[in-house]
């Protein structure tokens, strides 16, 4: 194994949950109400429940090869050339999703709180970061996941109790005003983002200390990151209205904005922004340390280390050409992302599990 680090179930639970949370954290009610409306939270809902299904898929693959990574048993399922040939194909994928995080650091940095400033130097300052997280480790990136778990947390509980006077309930009605379409439509967008993008922490799965306590663990993370997204978004409809919901790109930074606590405690955005800046690190450096140690299994390397510099190089140009502005992403993430990341997250583990089920019953 190239990694010798193990972490525990609950290490495990931190990352997927901060995975999850990333960057959909300020981007999920926005695009959930573009769609679904004043539904948009049972679209949240069904899309979670579906989110749930493909985790029981990943857990279902990850216990047939507990001691090896989707790319190790890519090759042995499918064979030494075909294999390998998949697993390259499934490395451009979290190394892509690496490159639409450090993009939507760079949108969110540079229209929000420091328009000034260059967007690739707040890129390579975020990126530097994640790539000594990825020289650091498994491990040593749990353990902060640890640490900062509580933090999070805690201002997300400040969030919704500071936020929760101006809740006005009557912004969800009517429910199903438009029949159940729009809301299908909403969790469709939910599961492609964030729920089919977990199928990379496959790379990560073998190094859990027990595989049993793996899948509980993946569910957990997934469940709990799935109820702070629905609840964010249901308090965003609840407060701003489904209209001004869907037309903020950033309505939980808005939200956070409206906080008035009797004329004193005013304009404390700083908590959401805190605790994005904590989850999207872990995204985005747990896509460049799945990139990298993918890379390093296909090519057969005893050390990955040695790939974390020039593939970060390579990152932030693609961070930089990925996309020519905010709305172009924006327009990717709602028509195309959905069904390019079913391909890895859905089509590929159900080919692997199909046909390891029947080269076993053979």
């Amino acid at each position: 194994m190239l990694e010798n680090g193990k972490i525990g179930g609950w290490q495990f639970t931190v990352l997927v949950f901060m995975s999850t949370t990333g960057s959909s954290l300020i981007l999920v009610p926005s695009m959930l109400a573009g769609k679904a409306k004043q539904d948009a939270w049972l679209a949240g809902i069904f899309g979670l429940v579906v989110g749930l299904l493909l985790v029981w898929l990943y857990q279902t693959l990850g216990n047939l090869f507990p001691d090896m990574t989707l790319v190790e048993y890519s090759e042995k399922i499918l064979g030494k050339w075909i294999g390998k040939a998949i697993s390259l194909l499934f490395f451009t994928f979290p190394f892509t999703l690496g490159a639409f995080v450090l993009r939507n650091i760079g949108d969110f940095m540079t229209t929000q709180i420091m328009p000034e400033t260059p967007i690739e130097s707040i890129h390579i300052i975020y990126l530097i970061i994640a790539m000594m997280g990825t020289r650091y480790g498994l491990e040593t990136l749990a353990r902060t996941g640890e640490l900062l778990f509580p933090l999070f947390a805690l201002f997300f509980l400040m969030l919704v109790i500071f936020i929760s006077p101006q809740i006005e309930l009557e912004k969800i009605q009517p429910i199903l005003e438009d029949g159940i379409k729009p809301i299908l439509q909403g969790s469709f967008l939910f599961i492609g983002f964030p729920f089919l993008e977990l199928v990379i922490f496959l790379m990560i799965f073998p190094y859990v200390k027990n595989p049993k306590e793996a899948g509980k663990a993946f569910f957990r993370g997934t469940l709990m990151g799935g109820v702070v997204l629905i609840l964010l978004t249901f308090i965003a409809i609840l407060v701003e209205g489904a209209d001004d919901t869907a037309r903020n790109l950033y309505p939980s930074y808005i939200l956070a904005q409206k906080i008035n606590i009797g004329n004193f405690l005013q304009r404390i955005e700083a908590i959401v922004a805190i605790m994005w800046f904590i989850s999207i690190f872990f995204k985005l450096t747990i896509c460049f340390y799945v990139s990298t140690i993918s890379l390093a299994q296909i090519l057969k390397l005893k050390e990955y280390r040695m790939l974390v510099f020039p593939l970060g190089l390579i990152l932030f140009v693609l961070s930089l050409v990925v996309s020519p502005n905010i709305v172009y992403i924006a327009t990717i993430v709602l028509d195309v992302w959905p069904s390019y990341v079913s391909t890895f997250g859905l089509f590929l583990p159900l080919l692997l599990l199909g046909i390891a089920a029947v080269r076993k019953s053979v």
